[in-house]
């Protein structure tokens, strides 16, 4: 089973991570399939699933409220980085989500649930410009996946490209600063480390 949200590279950096798991009993597998998509749709745990994940995640509806929910299309992540962020976004990282694939099925031997993010604009802001540091063609996709006893999650970074052209002198240093970063393989500690997490168990037994 195979999801079509992810976009083709066509620019830049891509990343692909996947991290495979066989649990002793389909039942095991159904609550790490369930488990892993849910802590993937709920971005305000991921610095404490993490770990060394950089950034602190927050669920933004488009009108700037702050939700208190799992993530559904059309939300907004709030991305909160160690160091100034840029100003269009008003000292965060914006990223929506924009596609879902939810072939969730537990009486079947496969499922799939997919979810993909993109950088954005800022919803408390008028000025249009994506407030990110990676071009708004850039993308993020997860993927958590069930065949029978195995349970995958995976990620597929794609067309990376910094931001570099804003009008705003400040914020192209910024972004090409961290974006720098992550193309000497920064994030992709961290989303590894993110990724393997959304398999791990249930914290706190």
């Amino acid at each position: 089973m195979e999801t079509n949200i992810i976009p083709p590279q066509t620019e830049g950096k891509q990343f692909d991570f996947q991290v495979n798991l066989t649990l002793p009993t389909r039942e095991e597998a159904l609550d790490t399939f369930k488990r892993a998509y849910k802590r993937l749709l709920n971005p305000p745990v991921w610095h404490k699933l993490g770990g060394s994940l950089g950034g602190d995640f927050k669920l933004v509806g488009i009108a700037g409220n702050e939700l208190d929910r799992l993530a559904k299309m059309g939300d907004l992540f709030q991305v909160d980085l160690p160091g100034p962020g840029p100003g269009v976004g008003g000292g965060y990282d914006w990223v929506r989500v924009d596609a879902v694939d939810d072939s969730a099925n537990e009486n079947g031997e496969e499922e799939l649930f997919a979810m993909r993010i993109s950088p954005t604009v800022n919803p408390g802001s008028k000025d249009p410009a994506v407030a990110h540091f990676f071009k708004g063609s850039a993308s993020s996709t997860f993927v958590i996946q069930r065949k029978g006893n195995e349970v995958c999650a995976s990620y597929h970074g794609r067309n990376e490209m910094p931001n570099n052209a804003t009008g705003n002198k400040v914020d192209n240093i910024r972004n090409t600063i961290v974006a720098a970063s992550a193309a000497m393989g920064l994030s992709e500690i961290q989303w590894k480390s993110l990724v393997k997490a959304f398999l791990e168990p249930e914290i706190g037994g």
